[in-house]
């Protein structure tokens, strides 16, 4: 047999073991793993959902509507030498940097498919526009989980930091210069009229009545939607069964040992693990672990960027068929999230530079602004899709005001060719 074939058949039986291990233990703790479900699907439909469904929508009417193509125009003399990716890569980022994961891939997969970036471009793009959402990081792991709301604004700034390091780093080490879309010509004149001539032309190609593009994007985004959901009920069912079963305790003993010579406190490894799998659960867990809060910091800034095998698994089946190379994406998320931890240890604020450690190593609470009581204040269902809704439109105006400053660049860049 040819080795390929050997190591494909080694694969198949592999994954058929852990997936009959898997299908037994659900047997055997029934209850469990209906806990794990009931604990996953709560998490989806009262953060996930009502915070993702807003720009899931938002993003894919904009596309249909041109927006995507007049941002690309004015955008390209930044996006491409900058990340190595066309200026529509632009629309991506701003509504992969505060949607949240994996929306980013998602529209990623789009461009791609619509032929507008090629493969390796795609790969890039995904590599650091489909982040983790501010909500989350500020709201949900600053204040909710670490209770330090002076920690919000260092853990999103880490993250973002290293997301666009990621992305121009990725220019120089995946595949330069091959496989790309061709770049626009110089333009010159008026720039906004040439992007506005680029949104008529592709609203023109898309032809859908209005009616029918607000349909398919609902539609679409709900699918979507529901696919995630899935994935979070399982890994948080698979969670649930390697914990009960020791598995975790064991691998955290192992990787305590390796990761011992880093300085890294060993009550934080059991969330490490637990946030390999799943990012919520392994935040959660490293925020209760009895180790000094800076520690237990930049390991929750590792998982958050790290996003978790679930995540991955999502980003994976978002952007089938596309030829984006989950290898790669999977390796830049390694990347970003010692970037991420490296960054919050740089970005440690004075104030808890020798915090006087109370009860569970927690530092004592500061009094909130109204700022971050907003952030703190506890929502439901409605709440969380109303500031999801409220930072889609936020950053749709800022898109907008960022192509009106790319315009006047390319103006006054324009000018000063032609006199050349």
């Amino acid at each position: 047999m040819h080795p390929r074939g050997r190591r494909s058949s080694a694969s198949t039986a592999f994954l058929a073991v852990i997936g009959v291990a898997f299908v037994v233990m659900m047997v055997v703790h029934p209850d469990l793993a209906f806990r794990s479900a009931v604990q996953g699907l709560q998490v989806w439909w009262d953060v996930i959902f009502p915070a993702l469904l807003p720009f899931f929508i938002g993003g894919q009417i904009l596309m249909g509507l041109g927006v995507v193509a007049f941002l690309g125009v004015l955008m390209e003399p930044f996006m491409r030498p900058l990340f190595g990716v066309p200026g529509a890569g632009a629309f991506v980022l701003a509504m992969g940097l505060n949607s949240g994961y994996p929306l980013g891939a998602s529209l990623t997969a789009d461009l791609r498919r619509q032929g507008r970036i090629t493969a390796t471009e795609a790969t890039r793009l995904v590599s650091f526009s489909n982040t983790s959402d501010p909500l989350f990081m500020a709201g949900a792991v600053a204040v909710g989980m670490l209770q330090q709301p002076l920690l919000a604004g260092v853990i999103m700034e880490a993250h973002y930091i290293g997301a666009i390091l990621m992305g121009i780093l990725l220019k120089f080490l995946y595949r330069p210069g091959r496989d790309q879309t061709p770049p626009d010509p110089p333009r010159f004149g008026n720039p906004l009229r040439s992007a506005f001539r680029a949104l008529v032309q592709e609203r023109e190609a898309d032809g859908r009545p209005l009616g029918k593009l607000l349909g398919d994007a609902v539609m679409g985004s709900v699918q979507t939607l529901l696919m995630i959901g899935g994935f979070i009920i399982l890994f948080s069912v698979l969670v649930g069964m390697m914990r009960q079963t020791g598995m975790v305790a064991a691998a955290a003993r192992v990787l305590a040992v390796v990761l011992a010579p880093l300085g890294i406190h060993p009550a934080v490894v059991d969330g490490l693990i637990s946030g390999f799998f799943e990012i919520s659960i392994g935040s959660q867990a490293t925020a209760q672990a009895a180790a000094p809060l800076l520690d237990r910091a930049m390991i929750c800034s590792a998982i958050i960027a790290w996003s978790g095998v679930s995540v991955i698994a999502q980003v994976a089946a978002v952007t089938q068929g596309t030829g984006i190379s989950i290898l790669v994406y999977t390796l830049s998320r390694v990347g970003h999230a010692i970037l991420a931890a490296l960054f919050t240890w740089v970005l440690w604020p004075e104030e808890l530079a020798a915090p006087a450690l109370g009860l569970n190593g927690l530092a004592p609470l500061p009094r909130l602004s109204p700022a971050q009581q907003w952030i703190a204040a506890e929502g439901g269902w409605w709440h969380v899709f109303t500031t999801s809704a409220a930072l889609w439109l936020d950053w749709t105006a800022l898109l907008l005001a960022a192509g009106a400053v790319a315009a006047g660049f390319l103006a006054v860049r324009g000018r000063f060719g032609r006199r050349a």
